[in-house]
């Protein structure tokens, strides 16, 4: 009885294994690009400690709440990410490191406590430094021109940024933003009387940079669906507008609004978005195990599969 040689499997393109990486490296990626070029470029770490303060908080907060959570240690690339962005977004006063840990642990416990049929809703990072803006707006601030508008910087994080955000399916999510941003700030500074380019130059800057490819894309935290997570990074948009307005009109806001509205726009929004998405879409269904003699269940109908495993910030 002869038996048929399995033919040898074609080497891959580089194109094919390049579509089959793992997106989460690639968010990796860009975030540790950023830290390197604002490094570099602008020595804007502020201190190594900083950043391995907030590098070993939210590993070990990871590991540790994950382990007591689901009784194992998940993949720590979330706290990574969530390491870094801390690093370059929050800049306690005095050079003091007791908020980097602390916006590490809020960071990080948010994802296990703040949730709702098993997900979190809001992004870590984000919640972590508007709350401790809201908390104690005397010990931090957060980065805003401090890298500039130098073009060979920009032009590197925005080419990377679209492409990577392309690979990950976010794309839409990030120009519906900006195209907002650009469209609801040149009507504010026609109602006002002002420039349009001060208004909208903040776009171009580190902090929208990090808003734009990491917190309002978390693919663990937007909506179900093309359409509807448009139309949050539209409201989103105009929350933000609406903040900025009342800020120029010397409205008396938190410190947290008038430093980052960007942020606390996407803190506002955000979780009551997706706290609505996941409850209309209903309560989880559980699947049974497959047996030995019958082929695997297919998923339950309705649930769609985030185009990014557990991994951002």
């Amino acid at each position: 009885m002869t038996e048929l040689a399995a033919a040898p499997s074609a080497p891959l393109g580089w194109k094919e294994r390049a579509r089959r990486i793992d997106p989460r490296y690639l968010i990796a990626f860009l975030i540790t690009l950023v830290l390197v070029l604002a490094q570099l470029r602008y020595h804007i770490v502020g201190g190594y400690e900083r950043l391995a303060v907030a590098l070993l908080t939210c590993t070990v907060a990871e590991a540790l709440l994950s382990w007591f959570d689901r009784g194992k240690v998940v993949n720590l690339q979330s706290a990574y990410i969530s390491g870094l962005s801390l690093t370059l977004l929050e800049k306690p006063q005095g050079g003091a490191l007791w908020p980097i840990a602390l916006g590490g642990w809020l960071a990080i416990s948010s994802k296990y406590v703040l949730r709702y049929r098993d997900n979190h809703l809001w992004n870590p990072t984000n919640f972590a430094i508007v709350t401790l803006l809201l908390v104690a707006p005397e010990r931090i601030s957060v980065l805003s021109h401090q890298w500039g508008n130098d073009l060979a910087t920009n032009l590197v994080i925005w080419t990377f940024g679209l492409v990577i955000a392309s690979r990950v399916r976010v794309l839409h999510i990030t120009l519906t933003y900006v195209a907002s941003f650009f469209v609801l700030n040149t009507l504010r500074s026609l109602v006002l009387g002002q420039p349009i380019l001060p208004e909208i130059a903040p776009i171009t800057g580190p902090m929208y940079q990090l808003f734009v490819f990491f917190m309002i894309t978390d693919p663990r935290t937007v909506v179900r669906g093309r359409r509807p997570q448009m139309v949050v990074a539209v409201i989103i948009a105009l929350v933000e507008a609406m903040i900025r307005f009342a800020s120029d009109q010397a409205w008396p806001l938190p410190t947290a609004f008038n430093a980052a509205p960007a942020l606390v726009a996407l803190w506002l929004v955000g979780p009551l978005a997706k706290w609505i998405d996941l409850r209309h879409a209903g309560p989880r269904k559980s699947v049974p195990a497959p047996s030995l003699e019958a082929p695997a269940a297919p998923p339950p109908v309705g649930r769609e599969s985030s185009p990014v495993a557990s991994g951002a910030p």
